[in-house]
């Protein structure tokens, strides 16, 4: 219905579609299938350079001129802006409790959490159920694929990496917000993940500073936690229908 309403949506979703399925390869939820390690490994090392010039030191800047409250307000404000998204994919999922849900968590903190820089939803009960492309591509059918180290993003698969990009396309606030306030909407993604980046500096400084492969501790990580969210068990196949191999039919 999506894609009959916005035809330029449909257009533009096809070519990541077929690339998606041409470049993912065959695995199962507890296996690793990293066919690009050697340029991923280069990009990691690129990324831990950035992290240490730049993005370690602007949080830790931001963390520590900006009180906690504000920060806060700054993530819940981001947060806020995302819930659109969220419902979006939880309505292509076909996830309606979900959507519900979500959507009366969207009203509460833009009405009675002044926009969204206050976290009103969670504390009456409504916290975020989150979603994304990449899960809405998992309930599809769409396998795992390869692991891929992204420029500045860090870790992800074939499958999210495209979701990332389908994200971006659909989200409904880059629709609705005029191209002269897109800018504060940036800006604000940004400024959330550098207070994320200060509020978990032990954990990100040990698996990037400490660990003896910090490639192969952040590849794993990800993976584990990104299965769990999707609550794929350990050694259970991902997905039970493979359009890889139907692509070359």
């Amino acid at each position: 219905m999506l894609f009959i309403r916005y035809p330029k949506i449909k257009m533009a979703l096809m070519p990541l579609l077929v690339l998606l399925a041409a470049c993912a390869g065959p695995e199962v939820a507890s296996g690793i299938y990293d066919p690009f390690e050697t340029e991923n490994r280069r990009t990691h090392e690129v990324n831990r350079k950035l992290d240490r010039v730049l993005l370690r030191p602007s949080s830790g800047a931001y963390g520590k001129i900006l009180p906690e409250e504000v920060r806060n307000g700054v993530g819940n404000f981001s947060s806020n802006l995302s819930m659109p998204s969220i419902v979006l994919n939880d309505l292509l999922q076909m996830q309606i409790g979900d959507a519900i849900h979500n959507s009366a968590r969207l009203i509460v903190n833009t009405t009675l959490g002044l926009g969204g820089l206050f976290d009103v939803a969670t504390k009456g009960g409504i916290p975020v159920r989150s979603s994304d492309f990449g899960e809405t591509l998992h309930v599809w059918g769409f396998k795992e694929g390869a692991y891929i180290e992204l420029p500045l993003l860090g870790p992800s698969t074939t499958r999210d990496t495209f979701g990332g990009v389908v994200n971006l396309i659909l989200d409904p606030v880059g629709h609705m917000v005029a191209p002269r306030h897109r800018i504060v909407v940036t800006a604000t993604s940004a400024a959330s993940s550098l207070g994320d980046r200060y509020r978990y500096t032990d954990t990100i400084d040990s698996i990037l500073y400490e660990s003896a492969d910090s490639y192969a501790q952040a590849r794993l990580l990800y993976l584990e936690n990104r299965r769990f969210q999707l609550g794929i068990g350990e050694g259970e196949e991902d997905d039970l229908y493979d359009i890889y191999d139907e692509s070359y039919e």
